[in-house]
């Protein structure tokens, strides 16, 4: 496997990093600890909402009490060169301040790989995890590490974990938001109590339109009565849930309101795109 291209971006000039890595995920093991954004290229060279990513990165660093500001222009350049440079036809990106060298950014760039078709066709399966992310509103390398062993332990089948709260409320998932439908409402958890996603912010958008909205998370107890599920993240957009530790979330189904949720998701991200 080649290896993906990464770069350093500084105040200065933008080098190659001093280490390879053949995913996002191998290159995680190798960056220093500190804040990232996490997001996808549509139409090779083009992305949603990028401003409020770097946005939320930098509201991430001043949570975790790294003091830096990004050159915006700087990072936009370096990630269109990787992008040239890589020959993806798509790419999933990370943009990485670290703690101990804040102007010291790291921008790495692998290709991208959507959902898998069945787990759009016929709905993904996941588990609860009694976790708890110490500052959840600020997106850390340290929860990425801290989620890989509970990720690698997922039996066959499971497509991601949502973590439940002391107190049973369902919160997140370990690296996108959770969203419920119960008695014909969109439910999930308010902006205190996770990290506020990029794809959250449209999913919000767009939901009032397609029914009444409460950000108020449902709990361990209430799973067997919900109607449909699912979740969203940057790089997936609206992933449909049809079952939560072995209970089917409404029939089995793909829901209906999910879908009109997710259509209505593509249709905001297609006027919203814009080039890098």
């Amino acid at each position: 496997m080649s290896p993906i291209p990464i770069s350093i971006v500084t105040p200065e000039r933008v080098t190659p990093a001093p280490y390879s890595a053949d995913s996002l995920a191998d290159a995680a093991n190798k960056e220093p600890q500190g804040v990232y954004t996490l997001a996808r290229t549509y139409e090779r060279n083009k992305a949603l909402l990028l401003n409020d990513h770097l946005d939320r990165l930098e509201r991430s660093a001043q949570l975790e009490g790294i003091i830096g500001k990004l050159d915006r222009s700087a990072l936009r350049a370096a990630l269109r060169n990787l992008i040239d440079q890589s020959g993806y036809a798509e790419s999933r990106f990370r943009i990485t301040i670290p703690r101990a060298a804040p102007d010291q950014q790291i921008i790495s760039l692998e290709q991208f790989k959507p959902v898998p078709v069945e787990i759009i066709t016929n709905g993904a399966r996941i588990i609860t995890l009694h976790m708890e992310r110490q500052n959840p509103v600020a997106k850390t390398t340290a929860w990425m590490t801290e989620r890989k062993s509970a990720v690698e332990a997922f039996p066959p089948g499971i497509y991601e974990g949502v973590l439940v709260g002391t107190d049973g409320a369902l919160l997140e998932c370990t690296s996108s938001n959770f969203y419920a439908i119960l008695d014909g409402t969109l439910r999930t958890a308010g902006d205190a109590l996770v990290l506020g996603g990029i794809a959250r912010r449209v999913l919000l958008t767009v939901a009032p339109d397609v029914l009444p909205v409460r950000l108020e998370p449902i709990h361990v107890e209430q799973i067997r009565t919900l109607g449909e599920a699912f979740l969203t993240s940057a790089g997936r957009g609206v992933v449909p849930i049809v079952e939560i530790d072995g209970q089917s979330i409404g029939d089995g189904n793909l829901g209906p309101l999910t879908l009109k949720l997710r259509a209505a998701y593509e249709s905001w991200a297609a006027v919203h795109l814009e080039p890098i």
